[in-house]
């Protein structure tokens, strides 16, 4: 019998509704003088793919820092499935659920996927706490082949993967270690087209399987093909939540740069 499960998130309200697996509320983070977000709102919905655009420097990786434990929001409220929630550090983050594939992977090259799927959180067996790698080598195969990714085998070593199929090993260990919240900081940004296409598709698969994924991406093409909800970012700044299909790449565009602003001014 498969050991695979889907993590299932909690219920909401009495009337039986799920709370989202994520929302920000009102964050701010301040570094000394500098405001580096200010006044962000954001919820991530089960099953939905949301993209998070900007310029550089317009704060996306500090806001995916903020929802990692990486760093404490100065002010405001994360709610993880309707419960708020503090991170002490990343790590703490990830106990609590909290998935991020960054786009240096943190992969252990000399090691098989298996291992890397369990990092930090290995397997024992015994008195004496031995590695059960039967068992981890058995429950990565049952995960990589749920999702249909393409690598020799559980056993293969990182290093004679190609990057695709590195990007895939660090998007199926999220998967099954997250709660429901898969975060993915420009994912296919060392990719070729091929690969690239191979990781869309994985991502879509996360959406079919009920997570809520967030996706940090500069490319705004990928952004349409993927995504279900774009959030823009100018200056530490929510511009607007737009839903793809009532939104179009030239609007989006001209709210990262600050052109639609500029329009309504004159």
């Amino acid at each position: 019998m498969s050991t695979v499960t889907q993590n299932t998130v909690p219920a909401g309200d009495a009337a039986g509704t799920a709370a989202p697996p994520l929302q920000l509320r009102d964050i701010r983070k301040q570094f000394g003088g500098v405001v580096a977000i200010e006044r962000f709102d954001l919820e991530l919905a089960a099953g939905q793919i949301t993209a998070l655009v900007g310029d550089n420097g317009a704060g996306k990786s500090t806001l995916v820092k903020i929802i990692s434990g990486v760093y404490q929001p100065t002010e405001g409220e994360l709610r993880m499935h309707g419960r708020p929630v503090t991170f002490r550090d990343a790590s703490d983050a990830r106990r609590q659920g909290v998935e991020v594939v960054y786009q240096d992977l943190a992969l252990a090259d000399s090691q098989p996927v298996y291992m890397n799927m369990f990092l930090g959180r290995e397997l024992t067996r015994g008195p004496l706490r031995l590695l059960d790698r039967r068992r981890m080598a058995r429950e990565t195969q049952e995960l990589v082949d749920a999702l249909d990714v393409r690598i020799p085998s559980a056993k293969a070593t990182i290093r004679d993967l190609s990057g695709g199929q590195r990007q895939a090993v660090a998007i199926c260990r999220a998967t099954h270690w997250a709660s429901g919240l898969v975060l993915m900081d420009e994912p296919t940004a060392a990719l070729g087209v091929a690969e690239t296409a191979k990781v869309e598709q994985l991502i879509m698969k996360l959406r079919e399987r009920g997570a809520a994924v967030l996706v940090v991406s500069h490319n705004l093409d990928q952004v349409f093909r993927i995504a279900d909800r774009v959030a823009v970012l100018r200056r530490g700044r929510q511009v607007g939540v737009r839903n793809i299909e009532e939104t179009s790449r030239n609007e989006i565009v001209s709210m990262i740069t600050g052109a639609s602003d500029e329009a309504e001014r004159q």
